[in-house]
């Protein structure tokens, strides 16, 4: 009884070491404690004549689920709890006070008071390696004074409190998850402003929407209009979506430990650590992995957290539609951490200007971060295409008024896609990733207005200008140069074969199924390479994170812009075997029509309960042999 007792005291306590994930059988085990006193609270629920939950029944279970979820965050990040209970109390008295405000002025500065106070204290624990990071490298580099150095005011505030040396002010620590719950509190605090949604009056309520366990450290983003509604409604869980629900979280299960963990060990963390040990083949292999690994990973904590709300009665939103899919970098960010995408459109682009026009904001946020970047990078062609950049959008303004609605587009694109990076990580690798996908957004919305003869030319003449440059004669080639000079030539002669089988219209259903197959592999692998950016720089320390991720990514490009030896790849193809294997199985399935995925996740649900049960458990003792020796944490964990 003593080994139980003590076994269940452990599950509520936090360890720095063993932090809880889905991935982990005690999470299970204390989801199932909860969830059976959970379906004591529910099990009497009685509706209003609204068809609305009873107040105190619907306080009850809400406020239960919002203790647990604390006890959750606990677990994962220790004493931060302190934090999101303050972001959370925030929030809600926000809330109350602009809805019992009738000055919209008072309103307005309510609402600016949530949204620069949240900020701030994101940028506080997310951002200030990076921009104590610029302040040394540009205004104290140049002035000559004394470099600043980081220092955690709480950890100074608490240990004076209590008279103690246990935290270290010397380091900023991440919390898990703070950029999802400070963006929930930033969505319910705007959309309470602008009366899409009314107050929260309850804190056990309010505080139920911003710290619900299941999304809580790693997404979907919570909308307040979307989720709020949703805090009202009774229980309700029909058989069908029981099934669907332990669907989700098998299939969540199945990504993470089978794909991303597996892929991860065996290869891609082996060519990142150290990829001047590998060939050009390999490190060319391990960023077309790390796509699928990423999205594994992070698909699969949505789906089961969306399975395991869907157990409590609460919808999450979709985020993800088979994103590699995508047939040009807009369509992508549409399918890709879909909650992400639309909380930028909605709270960020369109503030900007939307696709209709761009203000000052606009205009200064781009130009400042291309000025900080070159500041801090100290490149002279860096900083030769910045001023380049900066020159030509003033040239258009002035000179060219009738393109200043498609230029001020294009910035507000830009911004959100830089802004976009930022939110990822605290490193110029996160905003270089985030300039690529929107250079890369920009580049399809000019190439897809264009003809046919324009994009052949364009892609011809830049193929020809880089083939030149590359060539044992030019002073100036190198492994980058190399690399682009060989993309270019693959666009060209692929869109060369497409365009010369348009000519014929008997292949005209052909030539469609060869160009949406074409589009789909070069939005691909453009999403990888952007990729090498974004993993360079995850699970680094902020203070080490520029360096090391912008060394890891000039050695990948180094390597794979080199000479290749393609008689090396059948051997590389047989030692990881299991590897490409796993990787070819795992594109296939995510390439599967979405009817046949919905009819085989349909049939699972429908499936008799003695007939489930046993496959779940069979299930467990599969993925239990995939299980490394340290669990993998969910990548999005540390944004």
């Amino acid at each position: 009884m003593s080994d139980i007792l003590t076994y269940l005291a452990s599950l509520f306590a936090f360890s720095d070491d063993h932090p809880l994930l889905f991935t982990q059988i005690h999470f299970w085990v204390l989801f199932l404690i909860i969830y059976l006193f959970f379906g004591l609270i529910v099990s009497r629920q009685r509706r209003q004549a609204d068809g609305s939950l009873n107040p105190t029944r619907r306080v009850l279970r809400n406020g239960y689920l919002f203790a647990f979820s604390l006890v959750f965050y606990y677990k994962t990040s220790g004493l931060f709890v302190l934090l999101l209970v303050f972001s959370t109390l925030l929030g809600w008295l926000l809330g109350i006070r602009m809805d019992h405000t009738a000055s919209n002025a008072r309103r307005k500065t309510l609402m600016t008071v949530g949204v620069v106070v949240n900020l701030a204290i994101l940028c506080y624990f997310k951002y200030a390696y990076f921009f104590t990071d610029i302040y040394n490298a540009t205004i104290s580099h140049y002035l000559g004074s004394e470099p600043l150095q980081v220092v955690n005011h709480l950890a100074l505030w608490a240990n004076n409190l209590f008279h103690t040396s246990r935290f270290d002010a010397s380091v900023i620590l991440l919390p898990v998850g703070i950029s999802f719950f400070t963006f929930q509190n930033i969505s319910y605090i705007v959309d309470v402003y602008k009366r899409k949604i009314p107050h929260v009056s309850n804190i056990l309520d309010f505080g139920f929407y911003t710290a619900f366990f299941p999304q809580l450290v790693a997404g979907p983003i919570l909308r307040a209009d979307q989720f709020v509604p949703q805090l009202y409604k009774p229980f309700f869980l029909s058989r069908r979506q029981f099934g669907i629900a332990v669907f989700w979280i098998c299939n969540g299960l199945i990504k993470k430990l089978v794909l991303s963990d597996y892929l991860a060990v065996n290869f891609v963390d082996r060519v990142f650590d150290n990829p001047l040990l590998y060939t050009p083949f390999e490190n060319f292999s391990a960023l077309m992995v790390y796509s699928l690994q990423v999205y594994a990973d992070f698909s699969g904590y949505t789906d089961i957290a969306i399975g395991v709300a869907m157990l409590m009665g609460f919808y999450l939103p979709v985020n993800f539609n088979s994103p590699y899919k995508a047939q040009n970098p807009t369509d992508f960010w549409r399918r890709w951490h879909m909650s992400l995408s639309r909380w930028l459109r909605d709270y960020l682009y369109i503030p900007l200007g939307g696709n209709r026009t761009a203000g000052f904001a606009s205009y200064f946020v781009l130009a400042a971060i291309l000025l900080v970047a070159a500041f801090r990078l100290q490149n002279l062609w860096f900083t030769l295409v910045v001023c380049a950049v900066i020159a030509v959008v003033l040239l258009l303004l002035a000179f060219r008024p009738s393109h200043r609605r498609t230029l001020g587009t294009n910035v507000n694109n830009m911004d959100t896609m830089l802004l976009g990076g930022m939110w990822h990580g605290s490193s110029f690798n996160f905003i270089t990733w985030g300039g690529l996908n929107g250079l890369g957004i920009l580049v399809y919305k000019w190439w897809k207005d264009r003809s046919w003869t324009t994009r052949l030319l364009t892609l011809a003449s830049l193929a020809l200008t880089l083939t030149l440059l590359t060539s044992d004669l030019s002073p100036l080639t190198s492994p980058l140069l190399n690399l682009l000079a060989f993309c270019l030539q693959v666009l060209l002669g692929g869109y060369l074969l497409l365009f010369l089988l348009s000519r014929f219209k008997k292949l005209s259903t052909v030539n469609g199924r060869l160009s949406t197959v074409w589009s789909v592999l070069i939005t691909f692998v453009f999403i990888s390479f952007t990729r090498l950016f974004f993993r360079s720089g995850s699970n680094l320390n902020p203070a080490e994170a520029n360096e090391a991720a912008w060394n890891t990514a000039s050695q990948m490009v180094e390597r794979i812009g080199s000479r290749w030896n393609l008689a090396q790849i059948p051997d590389i193809l047989a030692n990881y075997a299991p590897v490409f294997i796993l990787f070819a199985i795992g594109m296939l399935i995510h390439w599967l029509p979405t009817r046949f995925k919905r009819r085989y996740r349909l049939w699972f649900a429908s499936m008799p309960l003695w007939l489930m049960g046993p496959f779940v458990v069979l299930l467990a003792v599969v993925l239990y042999q995939f299980v490394t020796a340290d669990l993998q944490p969910f990548i999005y964990f540390q944004f």
